[in-house]
């Protein structure tokens, strides 16, 4: 039985790329209980700064509008990446097709400064022409997340479903299953991974926007990426740190929750085929 010995040199490039990925954010966690208002010099351990933190209304009102807008334009781009998947890898070379999928693939390449630039001047073209939107605020933000989160969602589930085995769904439809019915039985959970990795995806790009939400966004709503952004160009506080090592583990606690379910429906879905396998054997 021969082995497959792993090369230190492969080894150490390992080591070194997960430093540079996690060294800034470990080292960035450990600073958020500093005692000084210095962030680059510790001056022993300390939480107040979290205490800080929950006393200051702003940054927490930012925040929770950052988390409620992030929910919902994920759960808009699942959805919308999911029918834009399906077109693209079950429709066939349709008339247009080149067209639909450059418009799904253009803010991918778009800057978002041009991103940003078009849909402010749309929205003022609107509010102009039909008098909607009534202004700037959480409503234009929702529709611009979800217009550049959608197209992220769209290449990850498109990606999936042109990998997926299709004679899997010609056998339910064969025998009888109409194609919604394929679709929710068969189609959807096998492609779920996917959607939960295109809704993270797009939580996660949502939740740090900050280009495109600074030309959407009016004045009641500013998102917790502008209100950092213009604190610390007033001088970074250790209240940031604070703040940041909270959006960490919250991010990590939803990455590892969706992994774990994700986990155990595969294994389920694993079960449940062996022991059809059983039953037909």
């Amino acid at each position: 039985m021969s082995t497959t010995r792993r090369s230190p040199f492969l080894s150490v490039w390992l080591l070194l790329g997960y430093t540079f990925l996690y060294a800034p954010i470990i080292i960035l966690i450990i600073f958020s209980f500093n005692e000084s208002k210095l962030v680059t010099v510790w001056a022993g351990f300390s939480t107040k700064w979290y205490g800080e933190l929950l006393q200051d209304r702003q940054m927490l009102s930012a925040a929770w509008l950052s988390l409620r807008l992030a929910l919902m334009s994920a759960t808009a781009a699942a959805a919308l990446g999911v029918l834009a998947g399906l077109v693209m890898a079950r429709f066939g070379r349709f008339r247009g097709h080149n067209i639909f999928a450059g418009m799904i693939t253009a803010p991918l390449v778009m800057p978002e400064v041009i991103t940003g630039l078009s849909m402010l001047l749309l929205f003022v073209s609107m509010e102009k022409a039909i008098g909607w939107p009534d202004g700037r605020g959480m409503m234009t933000l929702w529709i611009a997340h979800v217009t550049f989160c959608a197209a992220f969602v769209a290449v990850v589930i498109t990606s999936r479903l042109r990998e997926m085995d299709v004679s899997v769904e010609e056998a339910a439809m064969d025998l009888g299953a109409p194609p919604f019915k394929v679709f929710t039985a068969i189609t959807l959970p096998i492609i779920m991974p996917a959607v939960a990795a295109g809704w993270l995806l797009a939580f996660t790009l949502s939740l740090d926007d900050l280009v495109i939400s600074s030309f959407v966004a009016g004045p009641g709503a500013t998102t917790l990426p502008m209100k950092v952004f213009s604190s610390v160009r007033l001088g970074i506080s250790p209240k940031i740190n604070a703040l940041a090592t909270i959006v960490v583990l919250f991010v990590s606690l939803c990455a590892a929750g969706a992994g774990i379910l994700m986990f155990r429906a595969e294994r389920r879905r694993k079960l449940e085929i062996q022991a059809a396998m059983r039953d037909t054997a």
